[in-house]
């Protein structure tokens, strides 16, 4: 092959290894598309669960914080553990989500949309346009303090102000064993959340959705409908009236039947846990999760480039018994391209941020030219010739695109 005079770094990103199959790709990807064309700079993490696990997840902290010192960062898909992977890995306790003990220390935005092309067309019959979903990246389920109920017995919420004042509500008395959990937000990370979605609602030149659930949620989820109101209100009403582009609030139930009604072509905004869960949907319906796009944006601009989607566990363990596995690596790419983007943009470095748009470009050329994993086939319009290949050859596929991209310079 062809060799490259290598595209210069200035400032490394922050790399952070995952699990499983995702891992392996990891590493192909790397081999493949990145090292051979860029003089590549990282500052590594190892947040796969062995490395979690040997460190007490001091090794997660310390990549979050790299983060927000180094600015940009690119996270493979990791395993939060559950009770079967406590006792897979031996581990000596369940460890949190890293991803959320990242979005926590950044207390970000999360944006995520699909990656579209012409021959796989959305389950949802009138979308023609992509959907992004902002989530909010803080707190929530993901930060809740939770016990078993052991039997009888009354629940309490307390508050203690700095003052000693206490307020105290009753939550359930139990009268059998149960389960309870405490959630929270703060007022800062919702105004954040808020900024986020409107400037990139702006950047986008796209309508933005909102919802909750505030009938229910009468504090908690109205608070966050309040601060939205207020924020658009007091400082970009007038900016998406110039531009044509609306904000619009509803309850997330109303706001699902909207969705699949509508062509597409907006933002939709939403709580943690709803927006872990919508854009699972989202993306589902467009075609894969492999096929998403996210990136985490923190106030103060420092970025997270992610795939959307787990650690494919199903074929590490095929992986594992050597054979072959036909693995959608498209996220992961797009992750790095991000990445690789974002710190060019930063660091004044030009050809960095054409090598990622061109790599994006080969991803979708091979795409088009019917080369792609098996997830996608079953997919695509009746009739368009495809040639269903695996991991390995897809990745050598997409690599002869973007060296004919590169040549042309």
């Amino acid at each position: 092959m062809k060799a490259f005079t290598k595209i210069p770094m200035t400032t490394p990103l922050v790399e952070m290894d995952g699990d499983e199959m995702t891992r392996i790709l990891w590493a192909m990807i790397k081999e493949e598309l990145i090292l051979p064309f860029v003089d590549l700079k990282t500052e590594y993490y190892d947040l796969g669960l062995p490395e979690r696990e040997r460190t007490k997840d001091a090794v997660t902290h310390a990549a979050a914080e790299a983060n927000r010192r180094l600015g940009v960062a690119v996270k493979c898909a990791t395993i939060t553990p559950n009770k079967q992977r406590v006792e897979e890995y031996n581990l000596t306790e369940m460890w949190k989500s890293p991803n959320g003990t990242i979005r926590a220390a950044l207390d970000g935005t999360v944006f995520r949309a699909p990656i579209l092309i012409d021959s796989v067309k959305p389950q949802v019959r009138g979308w023609k346009k992509p959907i992004t979903v902002a989530r909010h990246a803080y707190g929530d389920v993901y930060k809740a303090t939770e016990f078993r109920i052991p039997g009888e017995g009354k629940a309490e919420l307390l508050f203690t102000d700095r003052d000693g004042n206490e307020r105290r509500e009753t939550i359930y008395d139990f009268e059998c064993p149960g389960v309870l959990q405490g959630q929270y937000n703060k007022d800062t990370s919702i105004r954040a959340f808020a900024h986020a979605c409107f400037r990139y609602a702006i950047d986008t030149k796209q309508d933005l959705w909102f919802s909750t659930k505030d009938t229910i949620s009468k504090q908690y989820d109205q608070t966050f409908k309040l601060i939205f109101e207020e924020i658009y209100e007091s400082n970009y009403k007038a900016t998406f009236e110039k531009l044509g582009i609306t904000y619009f609030y509803t309850l997330i139930d109303d706001a699902v039947a909207r969705v699949i009604r509508s062509e597409g072509g907006f933002i939709w905004a939403c709580k943690n846990y709803d927006g872990d869960v919508m854009s699972d949907m989202i993306s589902t319906a467009f075609g894969s999760l492999a096929m998403m796009t996210s990136v985490l944006v923190s106030p103060d601009g420092k970025f997270e480039y992610e795939a959307a989607h787990g650690t494919v566990t199903r074929h590490y363990y095929r992986y594992l018994k050597g054979e072959e596995t036909s693995t959608n690596p498209m996220a992961t790419i797009f992750a790095w391209s991000g990445a690789l983007r974002k710190r060019g943009e930063l660091d004044a470095l030009p050809a960095l941020v054409e090598y990622a748009d061109k790599l994006e470009a080969a991803c979708l050329q091979t795409l088009r030219d019917g080369i792609m994993t098996k997830d996608l086939t079953g997919l695509v319009d009746e009739g368009t010739p495809v040639t269903a290949v695996n991991s390995a050859d897809f990745l050598k596929a997409i690599r002869s695109r973007l060296e004919n991209l590169l040549i042309c310079e």
